[in-house]
């Protein structure tokens, strides 16, 4: 069983699959950290749709992919970045997915939050941009889900300094029926959202955004810090309320955050634990004993893969991320809403498959194989 994979200099190299998967069992929810996996969408590839239409989506596809992640205790963040909000997904479609996912976690008792924001617009006043974040507030509380207030463009784009942050934060704190996940998306992830919380100082953004929490602790359940920079969210980590939680969006230091120091530690809501699931799911079941060493033994040899989908441009981690569920078949197919199986190139694509196969992420090593070989011929790469 061998494979041709790209090599240097474009000159196609054998590699050899690895024989036996993971061995991995579903379980009920860790008791020592809180963890969610953003969650990918799957595209209706059958649908007629052009560029810039609305996103067609497999619904049964899509809750069976969030139905795997519940089985193996970890909770699922909906309608984030990781589902292509604002890159393929529009609010109308991610409304649809908050509702759908809501009701299925209700079914299956999974834990379950849900990305609000603001991309039914663009930009405008600071009152249309309040204007556009209750509207899929509501859409969240409705559906009984607990509320991640997503980083906004229109804000950015319409915000003139930290006191504009402070006013719309606290505006929405108030009116939240239940606390929120604050989330910190960093322009590594969206350019859009460069100079976030009023400047581009980022620990001038870190006291704005700290202080817009201390405003409201008890209606802050936790934020999310994704600026893949460890140091800077361990000093957040430290400074925040009791009882707000750190929720790590690292996907390049995740490891070592979740496990922590003497002072504490970061829970966790990450796009990578997307394929990772089974294995992080695992390796949070041995944090629960209390073994870090064990922990960090099965969770420090995915990072590799980790920082590979993650490279830069960093917003299209999530070509890598459903490649691998095609592969490791959860879906029949490797096409994604937008088109956006195009933005890596083969060699991306042939690295995060071979490093996915050493993790032994893949529940049918052999299909995962012929998928690949199937990619690879289209590319022209005869095997």
């Amino acid at each position: 069983m061998t494979i041709r994979l790209p090599g240097a200099q474009g000159r196609p190299r054998a590699y050899e699959p690895r024989a036996e998967p993971l061995a991995v069992t579903p379980g009920t929810p860790f008791t020592s950290r809180t963890v969610f996996s953003a969650a990918h969408v799957v595209a209706d590839p059958y649908a007629d749709v052009s560029p810039g239409a609305p996103a067609a989506v497999d619904w049964d596809a899509t809750l069976a992919f969030r139905r795997h992640l519940w089985s193996h205790g970890l909770g699922v963040a909906e309608a984030m970045d990781t589902a292509q909000r604002g890159m393929g997904l529009d609010w109308a479609g991610a409304a649809e997915l908050i509702r759908r996912s809501a009701a299925e976690a209700k079914a299956v008792g999974g834990r379950i939050a849900c990305g609000a924001g603001t991309d039914q617009i663009t930009g405008g006043t600071l009152a249309g941009v309040r204007a556009a974040y209750e509207e899929q507030l509501a859409v969240v509380e409705d559906a009984g889900a607990r509320a991640v207030l997503m980083a906004s463009r229109a804000l950015a784009a319409t915000a003139t300094g930290p006191e504009d942050y402070l006013e719309v934060y606290g505006h929405l704190l108030r009116q939240a029926t239940e606390p929120v996940v604050l989330h910190w998306l960093g322009p590594m992830f969206d350019p859009a959202l460069e100079g976030y919380w009023g400047t581009t100082d980022l620990d001038a953004a870190t006291d704005t955004f700290l202080a817009v929490i201390a405003a409201h602790p008890d209606k802050v359940d936790g934020v999310k810090v994704s600026l893949l920079d460890a140091a800077r969210e361990t000093d957040l980590r430290r400074r925040l309320p009791r009882g707000v939680r750190c929720y790590t969006g690292d996907d390049f230091h995740y490891p070592e955050l979740i496990a922590g120091d003497d002072l504490g530690f970061s829970h966790a809501l990450l796009g990578v634990f997307d394929p990772l699931g089974p294995l992080a799911a695992r390796a949070l079941r041995v944090l629960d004993t209390g073994d870090v060493a064990g922990f960090r033994a099965l969770l420090d040899p995915t990072v590799a893969l980790s920082r590979h989908l993650f490279e830069p441009p960093t917003r299209f981690y999530k070509t890598g991320v459903v490649l691998l569920a095609w592969l490791a078949g959860h879906q029949s197919h490797f096409t994604m809403v937008g088109g956006l199986q195009s933005a890596r190139s083969l060699p991306h694509l042939a690295r995060a498959y071979e490093l996915a196969d050493r993790l032994g992420l893949f529940p049918d090593p052999d299909l995962a194989e012929e998928r690949m070989k199937t990619l690879l011929s289209l590319y022209g790469v005869d095997q």
